[in-house]
Formats: structure tokens, sequence, C-alpha cells
């Protein structure tokens, strides 16, 4: 459903448009792209209250920088809704985040406009460097690069790197430090207390804004940037509680700016144009701006759904019977269920509580359960801290933010052989997130690490027994429980704990001609394939591995040696994962059946809901239900012909 916009925004599809407007008419441009944003979101979905908060200075970017020559890159991209607006896709947006739609995040491959890619936090100011070194090289000298990063991006490690290797260049770069003091969940950390003060420094900041009013009436030139520095250097240490950390590590630092002031930020940011080599720009703006629900509850209405835009009421679709949770909830209460029998139970999120439901922990038992910030290596290296003090620790990270934390699993998991429970959530294609956010690859990266288990469970129940496997004292070794995002399928999911044999799957149906091994969630694609197999007169046989690593060798034995077809699923990469690893364990015994290998492909998948990608991808009952038919026909004619 395409929405009308208003009569300003309606003349605008590029922002060579924006540029034609006057000064005054740009409250009013930004009035009808919130609005327009209202409009869409409600009624289509998506990341809500971030993209709000930048529309002022989405509008002044745009009015001020000769975009893409000058180049922005947002960090993570909730916030680019009005990014996309302005440049070209406003009458495609109401496709956002849909199969086959324009991305909900910054795209290279989408637009010119999107110089970078992105989707997981905190990598704007590398990238911005990036292109700002080269185009140094290139001697386009008069070519601006713009970094726009939250405050919550900001807690992460990679930031940190990028500003003390900007600070040393002198490459022309500019960072928008958009502080709302929020990234999904309320921040947390130092840093946030440390904005705080520098924010609230109101002499520090007056004197600053008088100094450079000053300056901005003389001629500008080398003379007056150094003498301001000078002055700035002397008031710096009567006026401010704390250094600035920022100008400390070389960039100049330039704040606080009301994000909201449209004309100040147009103003600010022409002044800065005039400044070559590395500077920050400090801005203060409201997650949610401009619709009051959203400023009251932020956490909420990040990403809320469909809603009234009137009414503010968040649309659930209402159900008869009840339904089964989403596999988050069942890991966020069970976790609590298990720490009340177990006091050296710990949970780990890097800014996720709420995402994967810690948050139920964390209000029980705050002493018990951590938000690290965006900080997954941290939060890593944290849980095998703890663990070597005998603590159980559930280090709760989405499946494509653990890539993040890689080297940590490796070097201060892996190798010294700690209990540390990874529960990746998100696990397999998430949906309207995209590429980004898949988790595909996290079987392959993972099971080639010596010392892991690497386990996914096909419902709740299983979700429940392998975390309670997991925290028991006799397991000495990393645990990975992979599932994905999103419901199960077992409404009354409160089962007692019950031990699971680490490497030892389920028969789930006894049958022949094909043999069918499934791991995680898509085992209940399974039960719907061979449903509709049975109608056709194949009665496959259907097995639930349960663990990826290590493999329930006497399955693997046993399918070897009595069936000549396999056919193996995982929501996950086919390209070194569960189907390898069978492959693998098949070639090493010199068993030789055909073998079928259902999952996601090599190639990167683009957004869409959950249910139109697996079918894309080929995994969904009626892929398994056409691939085992094929593999019944071949089976049919190799009886025939005497062959078995």
């Amino acid at each position: 459903m395409e929405i009308s916009a208003g009569p300003l925004l309606s003349q605008i599809n590029y922002p060579s448009d924006l540029k034609k407007l006057r000064k005054d008419e740009l409250q009013q441009v930004c009035n009808e792209l919130r609005q327009f944003i209202i409009d869409c979101v409600s009624v289509n979905g998506g990341h809500f209250g971030a993209s709000l908060g930048v529309v002022e200075l989405t509008v002044a970017l745009h009015y001020v920088f000769q975009t893409p020559y000058d180049q922005l890159v947002w960090d993570v991209g909730h916030q680019a809704y009005g990014h996309k607006i302005l440049t070209g896709r406003r009458s495609v947006f109401h496709t956002n985040r849909k199969y086959q739609g324009i991305s909900g995040f910054p795209k290279r491959s989408e637009s010119e406009y999107d110089a970078f890619g992105v989707g997981h936090s905190s990598t704007s100011i590398s990238a911005a460097l990036g292109m700002a070194i080269a185009s140094q090289l290139n001697g386009e000298h008069d070519r601006q690069h713009i970094a726009i990063i939250g405050d919550g991006a900001m807690t992460a490690g990679l930031p940190f790197e990028a500003l003390q290797h900007a600070g040393s260049c002198g490459a022309n770069i500019l960072i928008i430090l958009n502080d709302n003091n929020m990234s999904i969940d309320p921040n947390v950390g130092s840093l946030k207390e440390y904005l705080t003060d520098i924010t609230t420094s109101g002499t520090y900041n007056k004197v600053r804004d008088d100094i450079w009013k000053l300056i901005g009436k003389m001629p500008f030139g080398e003379f007056h940037q150094k003498m301001a520095s000078k002055i700035e250097a002397g008031i710096k240490g009567v006026v401010s509680k704390t250094s600035n950390l920022f100008e400390g590590l070389g960039l100049r630092y330039f704040g606080q700016v009301d994000g909201h002031n449209v004309l100040k930020l147009v103003e600010t940011l022409k002044d800065l144009q005039k400044i070559s080599g590395p500077k920050i720009l400090h801005i203060n703006t409201i997650k949610g701006k401009g619709y009051d629900l959203a400023e009251k509850d932020q956490t909420l209405w990040h990403a809320p759904g469909l809603f009234d835009k009137t009414t503010g009421k968040i649309r659930r679709v209402e159900f008869d019977t009840p339904q089964a949770p989403k596999y988050q909830d069942v890991f966020g209460k069970s976790i609590i269920s298990l720490a009340k029998d177990n006091p050296k139970i710990m949970g780990i999120t890097p800014a996720m509580p709420s995402g994967c439901s810690l948050k139920y922990m964390m209000a029980e038992m705050p002493d018990r359960a951590i938000d690290v910030g965006i900080c997954e290596q941290h939060a890593v290296t944290l849980s095998a801290g703890l663990a070597t003090q005998g603590m159980r620790v559930f280090c709760n990270i989405y499946s494509s933010f653990m890539q993040r934390g890689y080297d940590q699993v490796v070097h201060d998991v892996a190798i010294q052989k700690l209990p540390v429970i990874f529960c990746l959530d998100r696990a397999g294609l998430v949906g309207d997130d995209g590429p980004t956010h898949h988790g595909a690859y996290d079987i392959p990266y993972l099971r080639c690490i010596p010392n892991m288990i690497i386990s996914a469970p096909m419902n709740e129940e299983e979700l429940r027994d392998l975390m309670y496997t997991a925290q028991s004292e006799d397991n000495e070794q990393p645990f990975v429980i992979r599932y994905p995002r999103g419901e199960g399928v077992m409404p009354a999911w409160e089962t007692p704990f019950k031990k699971m044999q680490v490497g030892k799957g389920q028969l789930v149906q006894r049958g022949k001609q094909i043999a069918i091994l499934s791991i995680g969630h898509p085992g209940n694609f399974v039960i719907k394939a061979t449903e509709m197999l049975k109608s056709q007169g194949i009665d496959p046989e259907h097995y639930n591995m349960r663990f990826v690593k290590p493999l329930d060798e006497e399955i693997l034995h046993y399918v070897g040696q009595h069936f000549q077809h396999v056919i193996t699923i995982e929501d996950g990469s086919i390209m070194g994962g569960f189907g390898s690893a069978c492959l693998e364990f098949f070639a090493e015994h010199q068993y030789k059946p055909n073998v079928k290998m259902l999952g996601i492909p090599d190639r990167i998948i683009e957004h869409g809901k959950p249910s139109e990608l697996h079918r894309e991808c080929g995994y969904d009952a009626q892929a398994i239900f056409e691939a085992a038919m094929d593999f019944a026909a071949v089976y049919a004619s190799e009886i025939s012909s005497g062959q078995l």
C-alpha cells in the first residue's frame, strides 16, 4: 500500500530537489517526512523510533552536503528510513523489508546514495575513514565523508579503534555522534555516564559556542583555527569535570547541538564543512521523536510491528486456541528456573536483553544477569573468565552477532575447554532484517573448532532439555544451542527438565526407501512433508539428529548400511554445515548413498518472511516432499531394474 506524501515532500525525489527549497521551508519538510514514516511503518511494519529521531539531521545532511559525491555512512541503518525516502525511494518505500522489495538497511547495490552497506552496529567510522583516506589518495580534497553513529553503537570496541586511527591520520572525516541514550534497550556502561557529563556541562558548551561565533566573524584561516584550539584548551580544565575523550584522541569536538533544530544543524554543518581533518559533532536527539508513545517507551517502539497510528494500539493476531511461545521466551523463562536450582548460573547478553529475553532474569535476578552493551567480544571473554571460577554461564547472542566474537570463542573458550554455554538466538533465516541478520553460518564456523558441542532443538521441550544438559556439572566443554527466531510448536512447553545424552539423536519415524536426517526446527518441516508423502505411498525414515557435533554415529552407520537415498535438512549454510558433516562421515566409512542436502545455498539471501525464504531456498515442507518424491522415483526404478 503506497502512502501519499505532504505537499513539499511530494516534490522531493532526490536531494537536488531538497536543495531548491528555502531554509525556512525545511521544518515543514521535517514534519512531512516524520509523518510519512509514521504512516508507512504503521501499516507495513519496520524499525520505527530510530528513524523518527534523526529526521532533522537527515534533512540537514542532504541539504548541506553534495550527496552522493559527499558520502554518508549510517551506522546500523535502523535510522536510515528518512535517508531512503529523500534519495529516490519514496515511491517504493511501501515495499521496505518485504520480499523482493527494498532493504530495511542502506545497501550499496540498491542506491548510489547508500555509500556503505550496514546492519550490524559500530562499523560506520571505520568505513567512512577508509573512504576518506582513499579520497586523499585520489586527490579528491573537496570530498566530505560523514559517519553517523549512535551512542549505543559507540559502546563497541570497533569505533574506538577507528577513532584513534582517525585522530592520528588527519583524514577529512566528520563523525556525528547521535546521542539519545538508547540502542534497542537503554544503554549501559561508563561511556553513557561520560556522554551525560560532557553533554550537561553547560558552561563549557556555552563558552565554546561563544568562541566559535567570534571566530566565525574573522577571516577563516589556519591562524584562527589554531587560536580557537588554544582558547578551548585553556578553558577546558576550568569548566569541565572531565577531559574530552575525543579531543584526547586527536579529533576536534563540537557539541552539544540540539538534533531536532534543523536550522541550527544546517548552520553547524555548513561551518564544519570549512574545517578539514577529523572532527566529531555531538548532537542530542530523542528516539521516537514526534510520536508520543514511541518517546515514552523507546524499547517497545524500536520495531513495534503494525499499529494504529491514531490510537497507538499495536496490532496483535488473536487466536482462539493457545499458541506456541517464541523460542527466545522459552530460553528467558527456562534460565530462571534453572538458576533457582543452580546458584552458579549466570546470563550474559551484548545489548539484547529484550530481543533474547534475558530481560526476565535481569528483572528477577539482577545480580546474575548482565547486559554488557554492544560488545560481543567482551561478552564471550567475560563469560570465559566467569567459567574459570566455576560459574555456569549462558552467553546469549544472536547467531549473526556471534560472528563478531569468533576469535574469543576459539582463543578464550575452546582452547581452554571452558564450559561456556552459547545460546544462539535467531539461527537460520530471520526474515525481514535480511542478509546482515540471517544466522546462516554458525554451524560451519563453529563445528571446525575442537572441543565444541553443537546442538539444535526441534521444539521447546528439547531447548529446555539442552539447557539443562549444558549446565550440568558433568559437562566440561563449550556447548552451543542454536534456535530460530519466532514461534515454536508446543503451546504446552513447560515440560519437566530431562538430561539428554550428548551426541544422541532421535528416531522420529521408522520407514523405508529414503532416510531424512534433520537438525533443529526444520525437523518440523519434515514431519509435515512425511504426511504429504504418505498420501503418495512413500514412507521415509526420519531422524532428528539434535547434535551436529558430536554426530550420532550409531544412526549414521545404520543409515549408511540400509539406505541408498538420504536427505539432510538444516536451517543453515549447506557449505560446511550439517549435511557436509554427514557426507564426511559417509565418505570416511566408505558408505556411498545418494545424498541431497537441503538448506541455505551458497549465495546471499535477501529479506522476506521466513516462509517465503524457506521456499526460495528449497527446504520447506513442499521442497522436502519434492526431493523425497524424486528419490522415490529413482528407488522404484532401481527396484524394477533389479539394482536393489
